[in-house]
């Protein structure tokens, strides 16, 4: 018996084709936000999916559907964002009780390690991209992050040069 589906080069019947994935994916991110889940984790054959989201939307207080979103207040302010190249947990300090490798005010050089970020056991550094002053630190210490969640935000040294 057969399904009516052509397998795609490099794929076999019983997997399902790209386009297939994509649609399922859309269904399960709109069913993820009308149940108000976050996570949800989905495997089947060859395939693994994991989504993430943030909170639901809140109802408004008046009853009126969902209340306006807060807006950003830190990450609002200028400045240059030194943010996570992977997802793990955002370690401040080299070891426990050590101190924190930057804190706010301190004076950052390009390439100067900043943090570390344990993705699976391995413990990975994380270099400064550009130099400046840390203005804020927008992590905590042992926090979970994300591929692209702001980690430190730098203000550019200004030139002493007339």
């Amino acid at each position: 018996m057969t399904t009516g589906r052509r397998p795609q080069p490099g794929t076999s019947a019983d997997e399902p084709a790209t386009a297939e994935i994509e649609s399922l994916v859309r269904s399960l991110v709109g069913m993820m936000r009308g149940g108000g889940m976050t996570e949800l984790d989905l495997a089947f054959g060859n395939v693994s999916i994991r989504l993430r989201g943030g909170p639901a939307p809140v109802a408004s207080s008046d009853g009126g559907g969902p209340a306006e979103p807060e807006p950003l207040t830190s990450l609002d302010v200028p400045g240059d964002l030194l943010t996570a190249p992977m997802i793990g947990t955002f370690y401040a300090s080299p070891s426990p009780g050590a101190p924190p490798f930057v804190e706010t005010g301190d004076t950052v050089a390009a390439g100067q390690i900043i943090g570390i970020i344990e993705a699976m056991k391995i413990m990975n550094e994380i270099p400064a991209e550009s130099g400046g002053v840390v203005e804020e630190m927008l992590v905590a210490n042992a926090q979970p992050v994300e591929f692209g969640t702001p980690l430190i935000r730098l203000r550019p040294e200004r030139s002493s040069a007339p």
